[in-house]
């Protein structure tokens, strides 16, 4: 029998804005679909937080038993700069302003972003489907919608016609939003005039001649919508109908509404049971913004070479800190805040490694099985991880406690410990773990770092006595520092 037999999930679906039972369409299986990210800059650390929740959210249904395929894309073509049908592609502005080819710039950000995940402990997706790999499908779907008198083709693009669907469907059901209100706030945008109504969204575009990457089509040589890449690859892969789609809030409008239209008017289906929306992240209680300056990189915040926070962060600490607030909710970056993580992660972790060495005794002071429940009770409730951990550090208290003989466990119950530690720490949260000397390497780091950039900014003032002073005493414990282009590193 399946663990996934046994327990209950609760999901908070946002097309109806309330919990509820899941019950995946194919009992035992589970498909899911999260939105991938767009390859034309380094991954942005707010879609990190997303995919690291959804990484989460797919361990634990694997945790479960459960055979999951889970599917994120990648966008390497079509997304235009303002999310609309306006501007130029992101992929093909970067391109031309680096005069390299398009697909340079897709391979360089989309092997960033790979590094970046495993670095953070990721597990692969089943299926990473790229929008250029699924032209051919993405045209025969809008085929489908133009047959069904969904879409309307104007010199050589192809607009979905919102208002025609309106009047069987329901546009604006999963954000809330009446078509009367979006009529009523929509200006005019320059390009848009082959529309029949600015609320409708392009289909296919008619390429201009200066854009690079252009497909054939029985309209025009152009590319496809950004909306209609994840309609067609997640109904390829998942089917007509499935049961999880995935993705941060700020894609709810008008990303997924589209999606949903899409999929109605071609296939006359809901497409998706369960719509999950990670939410934002901010830095020092602010958006993130590049035009700001409020933002750093995932590599930044690994390295500690950033302007915001005190040292470097190992990625299970991040990790930890991501879990400890719920995927709902607005989750803000602070240094104070990773400092607490990092003393909590290496408290769980202390506790796991001392857990082999524990003597069992002839009774149970603690009630580890209704304990054990209350972990799945957590995660069984919207994937609740900041209960789940709370529940883990009242498994810590107990071990310390048993170490300081004021409290006893039997041999089975200790085994019964042991092992839902583990599992919910490393399989669940995806933790990795650090032994207490792994740990001293990762402090030894951050105070290298320190020292670096100590140095730094010596040399920058000028101070040439104290830069040589801190090179040559590290470089006397056995530390080298290597100065490059990219910054200084260091080696033992």
């Amino acid at each position: 029998m399946q663990l996934y037999q046994n327990q209950t999930i609760q999901i908070y679906n946002s097309l109806s804005g309330k919990k509820e039972k899941f019950q995946p369409i194919e009992a035992g299986y589970v498909g899911m679909y999260v939105c991938g990210p767009t390859v034309y800059s380094n991954v942005h650390l707010g879609n990190v937080r997303t995919f690291m929740s959804f990484d989460m959210i797919y361990r634990y249904l694997k945790h479960l038993g459960f055979k999951v395929r889970y599917v994120r894309n990648i966008t390497d073509a079509g997304h235009l700069e303002n999310d609309a049908d306006a501007g130029e592609d992101k992929i093909t502005k970067k391109a031309r302003l680096e005069q390299i080819e398009p697909m340079e710039v897709v391979q360089r950000y989309t092997v960033d972003f790979h590094n970046i995940l495993n670095t953070l402990n990721f597990l692969p997706p089943s299926i990473e489907p790229t929008a250029t790999g699924h032209i051919i499908e993405q045209i025969e779907l809008i085929k489908t919608i133009i047959d069904n008198g969904f879409a309307y083709e104007v010199n050589g693009s192809v607009y979905f016609d919102v208002h025609k669907f309106n009047e069987s469907n329901e546009y604006g059901k999963l954000s809330k939003r009446k078509l009367e209100d979006l009529i009523h706030n929509t200006r005019a945008l320059e390009g848009q005039s082959d529309k029949k109504n600015p609320q409708d969204f392009a289909l296919w575009k008619k390429a201009e001649p200066q854009h690079i990457m252009r497909w054939p089509s029985p309209w025009s040589d152009g590319f496809p919508g950004w909306h209609l890449e994840c309609t067609a690859m997640s109904t390829k892969y998942l089917g007509d109908n499935f049961d999880i789609h995935g993705g941060g809030m700020d894609l709810k409008f008008p990303h997924h509404e589209c999606e949903i239209a899409q999929s109605e008017a071609a296939k006359g289906v809901s497409p998706v049971n369960y719509w999950m929306h990670a939410n934002m992240l901010q830095l020092n209680g602010q958006r993130m913004s590049k035009t700001t300056g409020n933002t750093v990189n995932p590599d930044e915040l690994l390295s500690g070479n950033n302007k915001f926070f005190s040292k470097a962060y190992s990625p299970s600490v991040i990790r930890f800190f991501n879990a400890q607030s719920s995927y709902r909710s607005v989750l803000d970056l602070t240094d104070d805040g990773l400092l607490a993580s990092e003393k909590g992660f290496y408290r769980l972790m202390d506790a796991i490694h001392s857990l082999d060495d524990l003597q069992a005794g002839s009774i149970s002071t603690f009630n580890v099985s209704e304990w054990k429940q209350k972990c799945y009770d957590a995660m069984n409730d919207d994937f609740n991880s900041p209960i789940l951990i709370a529940h883990l550090f009242e498994a810590v208290k107990v071990v310390n406690q048993i170490k300081d003989n004021k409290a006893s466990l039997t041999s089975e119950d200790l085994d019964v410990l042991k092992q839902t530690m583990n599992a919910f720490t490393f399989d669940v949260l995806g933790l990795i773990n650090t032994s207490q000397s792994e740990a001293g390497t990762e402090k030894l780091s951050g105070a290298v770092e320190l020292l670096i950039q100590l140095r730094q900014e010596a040399r920058a003032n000028k101070d040439f006595a104290l830069s040589d002073k801190i090179r040559d005493e590290l470089a006397a414990k056995g530390i080298q520092l290597n100065d490059g282009k990219d910054g200084t590193t260091f080696s033992l």
